[in-house]
């Protein structure tokens, strides 16, 4: 007889958005279970994504930077790079971060079980471990925060190593002579930067006209004029139709937005055409959970199902896939539970793109905007305009700011150069705060900084900016440094 208990809350999966629940929930009193496969929390994102991934893109940045040294003076040896070493460093951090997270489940009385859990019943979940023993776990109430994995492309798919997944070039097994990357999304042209600057030749197709569609188009144009110094070369408006393995490597057709084919070969191939919710397995069918068609669990403000003791959040439950939506998710379906009234109904949730230069967005982009017809003001200013990006020889950036006519509110930000990840967290202050481009401008920034271009680009839409000429319109700005 399989051993049952039971618990107050149990969280089923312990990425960022699965323990940051627990430990809230623990922090509040709560008797908490928190199941994953994993033998420590983080998820996807510390163990095969997030991490990882910025981990070889700080590699990838550092062998740029040396390269690029030479613009002072300084010449430096070709870099001999140890790849086990490399690899070793990459592990090294996520076994430390995992680790220390643990200890935090383990100092907060988290029972941890790992297994594969599912719903027996509305109240009760069958957790099964890696060797099939088996639980059973009932609760009052339940989270989930099962993540997703990555999109696969329909009748196409080849179990290959040479064929990757995101998982599977993170592991950097090798550094293939040249390498296909399927989808010119961020995780594609993260990924694909990282191989680049450790010498591969790298080809990104994009069925699209541009690359990452979710981002303005003027940001965009920044990054892609760098993205196609570093790739072999950007294919836009190009699907694949069909690969195969042979002995030279992976055979590709390629077929362009003119219809015309081409046959190419690959030493490998990375599929990166974006991810799907972890929906199916959990035996939802035992339960009232309602999902949509694309397999996303429905939940209201308070992340509740349909089915008022379980709860979602994270990837499970929609775009945008980012963990740090996750964590907030889970504290609010943690304060939903205890009683508290709380919702989750952020004005922005930010975005950033780990390349180099770094682009990120929050709140309302430009493109968003013409679509539903919103009429904003915009201001923008251009990097080359900036003392600091030039003392970093890095004036290859672009802040803009959009605003609502009248009141001046600010209600989107977007950013691309480098370190914007690090900037974007400006904007969504001001928009949660309900700031005007009047008090970002009268913010006083510190100078030299990438900061101060947040705020000249506030000055720009009263025409007011010291190091542009002028500036000054309803819709699209335009600035002359």
């Amino acid at each position: 007889m399989a051993e049952k208990t039971k618990t107050q809350l149990a969280v089923v999966g312990a990425g960022p958005g699965g323990y940051a629940a627990a430990f809230r929930a623990a922090d509040l009193g709560m008797e908490v279970a928190l199941i994953d496969t994993e033998r420590n929390p983080g998820g996807v994102c510390l163990y095969r994504g997030c991490i990882p991934s910025k981990a070889l893109l700080h590699v990838a940045k550092v062998l740029t930077d040396a390269k690029e040294a030479a613009h002072w003076g300084i010449q430096f040896a070709e870099p001999e790079i140890d790849y086990d070493r490399l690899r070793a460093s990459k592990d090294e951090i996520v076994a430390q971060m995992t680790s220390g997270l643990g200890q935090l489940t383990r100092a907060r009385k988290i029972k941890f079980i790992q297994g594969r859990a599912s719903f027996e019943d509305r109240e009760t979940l069958r957790i099964t471990a890696e060797d099939g023993a088996e639980q059973y776990l009932a609760f009052d109430h339940v989270i989930l925060a099962t993540g997703s994995r990555p999109s696969t492309i329909p009748n196409m798919y080849i179990d290959s190593e040479r064929v990757m997944s995101s998982t599977g070039a993170l592991r950097l097994q090798d550094i293939p002579e040249s390498l296909l990357v399927v989808g010119g999304g961020y995780i594609g042209l993260e990924l694909g930067s990282v191989y680049a600057a450790l010498q591969s030749k790298v080809t990104v197709v994009e069925m699209a006209p541009r690359l990452l569609a979710g981002a303005d188009e003027d940001l965009v144009e920044v990054l892609a004029r760098r993205i196609e110094v570093l790739m072999h070369e950007i294919l836009l408006g190009t699907r694949v139709r069909s690969m195969k393995e042979t002995k030279a490597g992976i055979a590709v057709e390629l077929e362009g937005s003119d219809g015309a084919v081409e046959d190419r070969v690959f030493d490998k191939v990375l599929v990166s055409i974006g991810r799907r919710p972890n929906s199916s397995g959990l035996n939802l069918q035992a339960t009232d959970v309602e999902v949509n068609d694309k397999g996303f669990v429905v939940v209201d403000a308070q992340r509740r199902t349909a089915e008022p003791k379980i709860y979602a959040i994270g990837d499970l439950v929609g775009d945008p896939m980012l963990a740090h939506k996750a964590s907030h998710e889970g504290r609010v379906a943690v304060e939903a539970i205890a009683g508290r009234k709380v919702a989750f109904e952020p004005n922005a949730i930010p975005a950033v793109v780990f390349t180099d230069p770094e682009l990120a967005w929050t709140g309302i982009t430009e493109t968003e905007a013409e679509a539903k017809g919103i009429e904003v003001e915009i201001g923008k200013f251009p990097w080359t305009a900036s003392g600091r990006a030039s003392t970093l020889h890095r004036t290859d950036g672009l802040t803009k700011i959009l605003s609502e006519p009248g009141t001046g509110r600010v209600l989107g930000v977007g950013i691309v150069g480098s370190g914007a990840g690090e900037l974007i967290t400006q904007g969504t202050l001001a928009i949660e705060m309900g700031a005007t481009v009047d008090d970002v401008q009268l913010t006083i920034h510190p100078h030299p900084t990438l900061s101060e271009t947040v705020m000249e680009t506030a000055e720009t839409i009263f025409g007011q900016s010291t190091h542009l000429y002028k500036q000054k319109s309803k819709g699209k700005g335009e600035s002359k440094a």
